[in-house]
């Protein structure tokens, strides 16, 4: 089978978070029991995502799985379903299951009040989650982080708080379709760090209309100022059922909305439509990546990923990554928590997820609840989780089947598109085959200078590195990129 071939468009065509993409399952029929999904399975180390798809707003960048003020009966309905559902996962389990970390998205977790957050860590526990005892990382906005839900995030064993700040500029940010303002972000920042055993990510967006290479450096001014533990740098994407799409606004607010399919805390497109790419904004992008990872570098971060950094000072967590495998955001769950526990490999341990947007990953079954972005569709789907009967949650319902050769991409995608690389000895083990023998279009990246295996691994170069947004929907396969482009974006 001949390889799309999709290095030369822009570097920028979609973030490949999980792998296959959401909009590549489909209705499994008959509905498989969750005890047989995950009898042959190894349970002593998963991970534990739970889905609150609620916010204040929704930011005009935003495609994930999320409704906005919602009405306050929906909020504790969804608490109480959410409640059965874990009941009747955790007996599909059994009981030698295990959870490694646990990552809580959304939407916005503080969403919920300080009440409601305590119901909602009450379910973990009741799941087995040995809250304080695992790392666990949550999902906040400047908004929603107040005093009394940090308190109880903090007293509840939350090692990771991640808050996207986007720009710490008001006009940027509200550019972004993130009405918000600065003041508000820096009372929130203080809120998280009066808590000293919790560890900070901030999200910055750039690419953003009217952003420079001034006001860029003015938000990694400020963001270093607070010394947070982890970075994230996103490149703007503007995709449709977004407020940014409806509006049709790129970097110089003309329409620069790529072609294909989104999901997820940054949107995925596999083919970046040729009239739509716009090329001055690629630029751009590019250039203010580079200005962004070349300042975190210098104070003293290590890279992880084409967005990830860490600072160097401290141990570096496998699967720091968190949900960025889960539901789309960056959710990591690194670091923090101290004690015996297994570790996670996100490439080959099984996640669980609770509540209608989350995933859940054995070996050879992705599976969810329906997925949509339009406000219409996400109200309807809540709508059903809601009304389903307990026994609903016995079962798996919308998923993808991976064979052995789907398998092995997801492993390569997610080991590839990380800044160390893999040893190719590691790929042979899992799978008993070499990775050059499955694989040879990797020699295309090598050719360009974009893949080296110099220190006996297999990594991609800050060339490399800087166009993993195209790489890794360059290897997403012919099925899963047939499937998601019969997906029906809604």
């Amino acid at each position: 089978m001949s390889e799309p071939t999709g290095l030369d468009g822009s570097p920028y065509q979609g973030y490949l978070y999980a792998y296959p993409h959401k909009t590549a399952y489909r209705p499994l029929r008959p509905r498989p029991a969750l005890a047989d999904v995950w009898a042959g399975e190894r349970r002593e180390a998963l991970f534990l995502y739970l889905h609150l798809p609620f916010c204040e707003m929704r930011c005009g960048f935003c495609n994930l799985f999320t409704r906005a003020n919602p009405p306050a009966e929906q909020v504790s309905g969804y608490l109480d379903q959410l409640a059965r559902q874990a009941r009747r996962v955790r007996d599909a389990l059994g009981g030698d299951a295990d959870f490694a970390r646990v990552a809580i998205g959304g939407g916005t977790p503080t969403y919920l009040t300080a009440v409601e957050l305590t119901a909602m860590f009450d379910v973990l526990d009741g799941f087995g989650a040995r809250l304080g005892s695992v790392p666990m990382a949550v999902e906040t906005s400047p908004a929603t982080a107040t005093p009394d839900r940090i308190a109880v995030l903090a007293e509840r064993g939350t090692s990771r708080i991640s808050m996207g700040v986007q720009s710490f500029l008001d006009r940027e940010a509200h550019a972004a379709g993130r009405p918000q303002r600065r003041t508000e972000v820096e009372r929130a920042l203080a809120t998280i760090r009066a808590y000293d055993q919790v560890e900070l990510n901030l999200d910055l967006i750039y690419g953003i209309p009217g952003q420079t290479a001034g006001t860029w450096a003015q938000s990694l001014t400020a963001t270093l100022a607070w010394r947070p533990e982890e970075v994230f740098l996103y490149p703007l994407y503007v995709r449709p059922l977004t407020g940014l799409g409806r509006r049709g606004a790129g970097a110089g607010g003309g329409v620069s909305v790529s072609g294909g399919v989104s999901g997820g805390a940054a949107p995925v497109a596999l083919d970046d439509a040729p009239a739509a790419r716009d090329e001055s904004w690629d630029r751009q992008r590019l250039d203010l990546y580079r200005q962004g990872r070349d300042a975190l570098r210098a104070a003293g971060y290590r890279q992880l990923s084409l967005r990830h950094f860490r600072r160097a000072d401290l141990p570096t967590d496998d699967a720091a990554s968190g949900t960025a495998d889960a539901a789309g955001g960056p959710v990591g769950a690194s670091g923090g928590v101290g004690g015996d526990r297994p570790d996670y490999c996100c490439q080959d341990d099984g996640m669980v997820g609770l509540g209608c947007g989350a995933r859940s990953y054995t070996t050879d079954l992705h599976y969810s609840f329906d997925y949509a972005v339009g406000i219409g569709q996400v109200r309807a789907i809540i709508d059903d989780y809601l009304r389903r009967p307990e026994s609903d949650f016995d079962v798996a319902e919308v998923g993808f089947r991976l064979d052995q050769v789907e398998q092995r991409r997801r492993w390569l995608v997610k080991s590839l598109l990380r800044a160390e690389g893999f040893v190719p000895g590691t790929y042979h083990d899992r799978f008993g085959t070499a990775v050059a023998d499955d694989f040879p279009q990797l020699d295309q990246l090598a050719q360009r200078g974009w893949l080296t295996s110099g220190t006996g691994r297999l990594a991609l170069t800050d060339t490399g590195l800087e166009r993993a947004d195209a790489i890794g929907p360059w290897l997403v396969s012919g099925p899963v990129r047939l499937a998601m482009a019969e997906y029906a974006l809604r």
